[in-house]
Parts: C-alpha cells; structure tokens; sequence
C-alpha cells in the first residue's frame, strides 16, 4: 500500500470533483461536506472522466456526463444504466485539514 499526501481539504469546494494523476492512476476526488471520496476518473461505460460529470450529493454518487451513468462514491459501483461496471475505489481521509490517499496496489483494478 502506497499513501499519498494531496492536498489541503480547502483546495476543493464542497460538491464538486477534481481529478488527481497518482502512481500512473486517474482519480476523481469528490468532496461531499467535510468527506472526501475518491474513485477511479475514466466510466466504465465509456472513455469519459467522471471529475467532469455531475455530483449527485443526496445520493453520495457521481453522475457521468456523456451519457448519465451514475457511480457511487463509496464503492465505485455502477448505479445507473448504461454502465454496469464499477470503477476502482480508494481509500481517502482527511487528516489535520489535509487530503490523504491510500492506494492498494493488490486490490487495485
């Protein structure tokens, strides 16, 4: 496991998405009040980044912006057609203000 120190909490305003390059990985790091989730950029369904797409924040997911597939935050799975593919998730905490990723080589995609 590889742990990556991002960026301070306040660098990304509540409900929205960024995307970060990590050990070669696109993530989509979404902010949802003082959580932060992170999962992988690209849909499964089509070759879109989801930093790009739409934070549904009651639904703690992301909505893709090509053609509307929602993803949830937690686990990356797909929660609405056309994707039925779940995208990677990690593991992400804030510690002292500032944004901390784990990644699991064994786990990962």
């Amino acid at each position: 496991m590889t742990t990556h120190n991002l960026f301070a909490l306040d660098a990304i305003e509540p409900g929205t998405a960024r995307k970060v390059t990590v050990d070669g990985r696109q993530i989509a790091l979404v902010r949802l009040d003082d959580d932060v989730y992170a999962i992988g950029d690209t849909c499964s369904h089509a070759d879109v980044s989801l930093s790009e797409g739409f934070v549904e924040p009651d639904e703690c997911a992301i909505e893709c912006e090509r053609h509307g597939a929602l993803f949830d935050l937690r686990t990356g799975e797909p929660l609405s057609l056309p994707a039925v593919r779940p995208v990677p998730s990690y593991d992400v905490v804030v510690v002292d203000g500032e944004v901390i990723l784990t990644i699991d080589e064994e786990a990962d995609e």
